[in-house]
């Protein structure tokens, strides 16, 4: 995966890195960045991600890439990227578009920035003709930059998700899609 690097003004999604992996852990270890997920990482957990997502990359040529904040000495500050989505989830197959980012990035338009430039990777690039996001239905910041992306969300296909424990808050998730056509860049 060495030499991915995406640009936009203020970031820089690349290819993950073996120095990435300490921040990435503390990120995934700290409850309010993981509020809207079952539990925290640790360590061990959070470095089976990132080498899931190295080999997503080399099987597939997209991953959540590693990002970095070009004002801040290109200081890691979580991932942005593309997925494959899971085979056990009803809309499957299907790329998703997803983000993790450390607090102290958050309310600066990084999320929507970084998607932004994945989502013209998906479209412009390898030819993806739709891109789906999905989170806790009560995870309202990653829905309203869902909705900044001009992704859209029919409750109809609103799910449960199948890896969330029965009667968990968690549990019921919203969908939302972007096809191509509708990509306003």
């Amino acid at each position: 995966m060495t030499g991915f690097e995406l640009r936009t003004p203020r970031l820089v999604l690349r290819a993950w890195r073996p120095q990435d992996r300490a921040p990435f852990a503390d990120m995934n270890a700290d409850p309010e960045v993981m509020e809207f997920f079952p539990s925290t990482l640790d360590r061990d957990r959070s470095d089976a991600l990132v080498e899931g997502f190295e080999a997503e990359f080399a099987r597939r040529g997209f991953c959540p890439w590693a990002v970095d904040d070009r004002a801040d000495g290109g200081g890691f500050i979580g991932f942005v990227g593309l997925h494959q989505v899971p085979a056990d989830l009803s809309f499957a197959p299907g790329v998703e578009v997803g983000w993790r980012l450390a607090r102290r990035s958050w309310g600066r338009g990084y999320a929507t920035e970084a998607a932004s430039a994945a989502i013209d990777f998906a479209f412009g690039t390898i030819g993806v003709v739709e891109i789906v996001s999905f989170t806790s239905a009560l995870n309202m910041p990653s829905r309203r930059v869902m909705q900044r992306l001009s992704m859209t969300r029919d409750p109809a296909e609103d799910f449960d998700h199948p890896r969330v424990t029965v009667g968990h808050r968690l549990r019921p998730h919203v969908l939302y899609r972007l096809p191509a056509e509708a990509w306003p860049r």
